[in-house]
């Protein structure tokens, strides 16, 4: 089964700004879209806004007039159910909530063609659920695009238990040629990408929770060291803590209590005191007329250090010893396990333990942990964290080597895993045990992470440059420390490890 025809009408039930977003791509695609809404002027409002959407696109020369107005004249209200009859897909884009979907697919199935498709634009709820008690599941399926839906390119095609084949291969090729990248992936809790995500909420928001930095400190260091669009408590103040809290417990709750979905006790507060981010004018942040965004903080200028030394292989820090030597400091080189010598302070990449605990199995005091980057040639904020046995002295020549190179050096309190490795770390194991389970290949699992999020990477590709060992490693470290089954390592990157050996 290729690809729909743009012969074959397209309805949207749900004229919101999802509906309103789907409607306008499959328009855009050549389909005659039939909007409906159980609201009188829903469709109408959604047409205004579709409009002015379009009408941006023409005035930034990125549309013709022309082809604007033949996108509009596809799209047609429909009055009632009943006017949906002849098409041959369904998208429905109604409230999250599994009886009004089931009523509604049964209503459907009762008025349109036997061959017709019945979608689902849901983010949370089970197809397999959805389906259930309709005279064709098969016909059913998720087609979960992401907001805004004209913008965002990627869309989720979930097939349910008993979804044909032959159909999610038609929604897959009919996404592709409305402009889209479709991944596949099975009805589980969050799908790919609400399910992958869940660790950049949950690990910086434990960071938070361990008093370690403040929320626009570690927002910067995730996205100005790691290249991460948005940093996670300024993303969750977009989401809104609601919607984001609520996808978080609701993952939780069907993946019956996995620790790894655990809700946090710091946004419940937020949810609770009606601090719902952007939309209620305050979150992590206020958003208040003339308010003003905290500066993440960054430490003191600090003089170079008049020794410096490398000490074995830096691995992922390597081009760091490239810019010092651009800035003109000159280091020793000796055989080592990997480490940078700035004085009397030794500087390490964090492991998954903490500064303290690996300064004292390692017997050096003076230590200080560097975070991970994307890129340690191009940077230009990290965090680190210093062992309590480091002294002041110390600490100032490990700051002081890094600045030379012109890097924003923010402190992480001594936490373990510190907050860029554990939380890439984890956002990879997450996305092994997709794999392992086989909700969806590793390669739908990159492509959904890195155009549903824009994260500048797949998890698991970011796991493989930096090595499946590291990896583990520091999973491994992060679960003796906090003593939890939440930093269990996926069997999957223990195969991969395997390989590596």
């Amino acid at each position: 089964m290729s690809a729909l025809a743009t012969a074959v009408d397209v309805a949207v039930i749900g004229a919101g700004t999802m509906g309103r977003g789907i409607a306008q791509v499959a328009a855009a695609a050549g389909h005659t879209v039939f909007l409906f809404d159980s609201a009188a002027d829903a469709v109408t409002k959604a047409r205004q806004a579709m409009a002015k959407d379009l009408r941006f696109l023409v005035e930034k020369g990125k549309l013709a007039d022309d082809e604007c107005q033949a996108v509009l004249g596809r799209v047609r209200p429909a009055g009632k159910l009943e006017d949906l009859k002849t098409v041959g897909l369904v998208i429905e884009a109604v409230v999250e909530n599994l009886d009004v979907k089931r009523d509604l697919f049964r209503r459907l199935e009762a008025l349109l063609g036997p061959d017709a498709i019945l979608a689902t634009n849901t983010s949370s709820i089970s197809i397999t659920a959805v389906a259930a008690g309709l005279a064709r599941p098969e016909r059913v399926a998720g087609l979960h695009f992401f907001n805004p839906a004209p913008r965002m390119a990627l869309v989720e095609v979930v097939s349910g238990l008993a979804t044909d084949p032959a159909l999610a291969d038609c929604l897959v090729d009919t996404a592709r040629a409305w402009g889209k990248v479709p991944v596949r992936a099975q009805s589980t809790p969050g799908f790919i990408v609400n399910r992958v995500a869940r660790p950049y909420y949950a690990e910086p928001l434990r960071v938070l929770g361990e008093g370690a930095a403040t929320p626009e400190t570690l927002d910067a260091i995730l996205r100005e060291g790691c290249r991460f669009p948005m940093g996670p408590f300024e993303l969750m103040d977009f989401i809104g803590h609601d919607v984001n809290f609520a996808v978080t417990c609701s993952v939780f709750e069907a993946t019956f209590g996995d620790r790894r979905f655990q809700p946090s006790l710091i946004q419940q507060e937020l949810v609770l005191a009606g601090r719902l981010g952007r939309k209620s004018g305050r979150g992590f942040y206020d958003y208040a007329s003339g308010a003003a965004r905290p500066a993440p903080v960054s430490l003191p200028a600090h003089g170079v250090p008049a020794k410096a030394s490398i000490l074995g292989e830096l691995g992922p820090m390597a081009a760091l010893a490239e810019r010092l030597g651009g800035e003109g400091v000159r280091l020793d080189r000796a055989n080592g396990s990997g480490v940078l010598f700035a004085g009397t302070a030794t500087l390490a990449l964090t492991d998954g333990r903490t500064a303290s605990q690996r300064a004292a199995d390692e017997g050096t005091p003076d230590l200080v942990l560097i975070d991970l980057a994307f890129d340690y040639a191009g940077v230009t904020r990290l965090g680190v964290a210093k062992a309590d046995q480091c002294s002041q002295a110390a600490y100032a020549e490990a700051v002081g080597l890094l600045q030379v190179c012109g890097i924003e050096v923010s402190p992480i309190d001594d936490v373990a895993g510190m907050l860029a490795m554990r939380t890439v770390c984890m956002l990879a194991n997450e996305a092994a045990d997709a794999v392992t389970q086989g909700i969806a290949s590793r390669e739908d699992i990159d492509a959904a992470m890195r155009h549903g999020t824009n994260y500048p990477l797949g998890p698991l590709d970011w796991a493989a440059r930096l090595g499946f060992r590291r990896v583990v490693a520091v999973l491994d470290n992060l679960r003796a420390h906090y003593g939890e089954e939440r930093y269990r390592v996926s069997p999957w990157l223990r195969r991969q490890l395997a390989r590596e050996s």
